[in-house]
């Protein structure tokens, strides 16, 4: 793959053969996002699990010091009361049986978080081959499905992310823009980190956090040493 101009001169400022420390990496991977926007800062996280067991699983949610620095739209599908609550509390989408058709039979996307309440899941749980996917599914693990619509609503505006892992083991989260600065995104890194350490399943041996690289949306990786981050090892 042959990357441009701006990768290549950002490339040069890792040094590949070294694992930096968490701040370091943060000082290094915020030079590499030179683009004309203002680029995500990803984590990207590989534990010492196997998510294909059930008692292995790693996953939550964790509203970031300092948010995500992106808009989050939230579709509210709820009833009575909570409509309401949902609106007052800023979801961009509230309602029922209307967004639920929408989705299903237009493939309506326009909404980055979906939240309901433990009473409407009979009807949200027709859309999981859709958002399941996507990961959009409402699940009670990463708080968006509770009684408490408002709380739900104001934690996803705040910058509230839920991560969990993939096929590979590996957890991706946004960590904020290249814009925050490095103490912003280090407050961030450390409240993230420390929530994956925190959800460390008993079954899990060995070294949990194998590998710990950080990234912006269009640059190199930088890799941090697990060893130096507090309860990883």
């Amino acid at each position: 793959m042959k990357h441009g101009k701006k990768y290549v001169e950002a490339v040069k400022l890792i040094d590949k053969t070294k694992a930096y420390d968490a701040k370091e990496a943060i000082d290094v991977v915020l030079k590499t996002g030179t683009a004309k926007f203002d680029e995500t800062v990803e984590l990207h996280v590989k534990l010492g699990v196997d998510s294909r067991h059930a008692d292995q699983q790693v996953r939550g949610a964790i509203v970031l010091p300092n948010g995500t620095g992106k808009q989050v739209r939230v579709l509210a599908i709820c009833k009575g009361d909570n409509i309401q609550k949902a609106q007052e509390a800023g979801a961009e989408y509230v309602g029922a049986e209307e967004f639920t058709q929408k989705i299903q039979s237009e493939g309506w996307m326009d909404f980055d978080v979906l939240i309901t309440t433990p009473d409407m899941m009979g009807l949200v749980g027709r859309l999981g081959k859709v958002l399941g996917p996507r990961g959009l599914m409402p699940n009670p693990k990463a708080g968006t499905v509770t009684p408490d619509i408002a709380k739900a609503v104001k934690e996803a505006k705040a910058g509230k992310i839920e991560y969990r892992l993939d096929k590979t083991n590996i957890i991706h989260c946004p960590i904020g823009k290249v814009s925050f600065g490095t103490d912003k995104i280090s407050e961030n890194f450390d409240a993230l980190m420390g929530a994956i350490i925190k959800a460390k399943p008993a079954a899990s041996k060995g070294q949990y956090i194998r590998s710990c690289a950080l990234t912006t949306t269009m640059g190199p990786s930088v890799k941090i040493n697990p060893s130096k981050i507090n309860g990883a090892v």
